[in-house]
């Protein structure tokens, strides 16, 4: 081997160690372009997920507030009933439908506001009236006009109430 063969040699090996450390840098290059692409994707499931429950969540508030009248009907309706009714079948099953409305409502995660006997507080309450009275604590719920109602966390319909003091 001449002077020639080993200048050829180390020029390629130094050829060889410069298209080894590009392929080095590309090969990072798309290692990272790969990983953040990735961590888009990611991001936009979590995203998505997100905004259908939220929408779902939009939805079920939108249905529970169309039945909750229904619900006032059937408190009123039963309210109303006289003493020599109590007892009949009609009434026993209407309180058993009434009764089952409520645990299916309990069940889909929809609870009662309390309001009498409690502070107000303007995100649960609808204060409608005031009233004077030494019964009551300052700025206490008084009497209950119409049930507020909340699903999961937010508030599906405020309670409409009677404030004291």
């Amino acid at each position: 081997m001449g002077l020639a063969d080993l200048k050829k040699k180390k020029k390629s090996a130094a050829a060889l160690e410069i298209e080894l450390k590009k392929s080095e840098e590309k090969a990072a290059e798309m290692t990272d372009k790969y990983q953040r692409l990735m961590a888009e994707f990611e991001n936009a499931r979590k995203r998505n997920a997100k905004e259908q429950s939220h929408m779902y969540d939009v939805g079920a508030k939108e249905v529970l507030a169309k039945l909750l009248p229904v619900v006032d009907n059937f408190e009123r309706g039963l309210a109303a009933v006289t003493e020599e009714e109590k007892g009949t079948p009609f009434v026993e099953g209407m309180e058993k439908i009434y009764k089952q409305f409520l645990t299916a409502l309990d069940g889909m995660g929809v609870k009662t506001i309390e309001a009498v006997g409690n502070e107000f507080n303007p995100d649960f309450h609808n204060a409608v009236m005031h009233v004077e009275d030494e019964n009551f604590g300052e700025n206490e719920v008084a009497e209950e006009f119409q049930k507020g109602y909340m699903y999961r966390d937010s508030v599906v319909r405020h309670s409409m109430v009677k404030v004291a003091n």
